[in-house]
């Protein structure tokens, strides 16, 4: 008996995991239930814990290698944790659309591992949408139309030289001066089947996806509006409410994700790990 505790957050996705320390080293039991109630929940979350740069990435190890941001400023003396910041005076964060993360790499995170270091009293929440349920909610002919297309994803907002400096100049997360202008391009299939569950879900965001196949842009654009649209209905959703010490474990492969930008003039700082992934199938 390992007394971690799941409490269902929301109808479509999410779940609050207690009784588990995520400092402590983990016994495999614990760890295979911690990846279970992610597989049955696409998020999870904890509360009140205090975790150290170490034992952050040695919990994020436990569910597979640790990924190294490709583009933003990484923590000093930790590369594999993402400063995730707005300080007061910022006016944008980051993550303030609907994603999916670095899904313009060849093999995109399994998923990410987001700790609240600081918190504002009120604001920056952060919304989940469900994608295995964005697709099982399709008519028949629109999954007939998906099941074979395939649609390149591009890093294309994060790595153009204007972009980066008009970005880094409202927000306090910053690109690196170092990444490459061309932008990161993969082809991935519009509808994924998840390897561990073998769900099957949308998979475009509008950050990264910028045509079908066989499309121009124009031409894959109406299908692709509608898609972004239809996926972050609200039925699809949960919303997280952070406080210190609150923890975040989203499933990327079947989950996007939407951070609240509703708290101009106050600091937020959260710490985040990435658990790679493997080409989506």
């Amino acid at each position: 008996m390992t007394g971690i505790e799941v409490t269902r957050l929301a109808g479509a996705c999410g779940a609050e995991i207690g009784g588990v320390e995520l400092s402590d080293n983990l016994g495999d039991n614990a760890i295979g239930e911690i990846r279970q109630a992610l597989l049955d929940h696409q998020v999870i979350f904890f509360r009140n814990q205090t975790l150290t740069p170490e034992q952050h990435k040695a919990f994020g190890r436990r569910f597979g290698s640790l990924q190294v941001h490709p583009q933003y400023v990484n923590l000093k003396g930790h590369p594999e944790i993402l400063p995730v910041l707005k300080e007061a005076d910022a006016t944008q964060n980051i993550g303030g659309v609907w994603h999916s993360d670095l899904s313009d790499l060849p093999a995109p995170p399994l998923g990410s591992i987001l700790y609240a270091k600081e918190i504002p009293p009120y604001g920056g929440d952060t919304m989940f949408a469900n994608q295995y349920l964005a697709y099982e909610s399709l008519s028949e002919g629109m999954k007939a139309l998906l099941g074979p297309l395939k649609a390149y994803h591009s890093s294309r907002t994060l790595s153009d030289a204007h972009t980066r400096d008009d970005r880094n100049a409202v927000r306090s997360t910053k690109l690196r001066a170092d990444i490459g202008a061309d932008p990161e391009i993969n082809l991935h299939p519009v509808v994924r089947t998840h390897p561990e569950t073998g769900r099957k879900s949308i998979y475009v965001d509008a950050p990264h996806t910028v045509r079908f196949e066989g499309m121009s842009v124009a031409e894959s654009m109406p299908l692709l509006s509608y898609l972004f649209e239809h996926c972050t209905r609200p039925e699809f959703t949960c919303r997280f409410r952070w406080q210190v010490g609150s923890v975040a474990f989203w499933d990327n492969r079947c989950l996007m994700h939407y951070a609240l930008n509703d708290y101009h003039g106050q600091r937020r700082y959260l710490e985040r790990v990435t658990v790679a992934g493997e080409p989506p199938r």
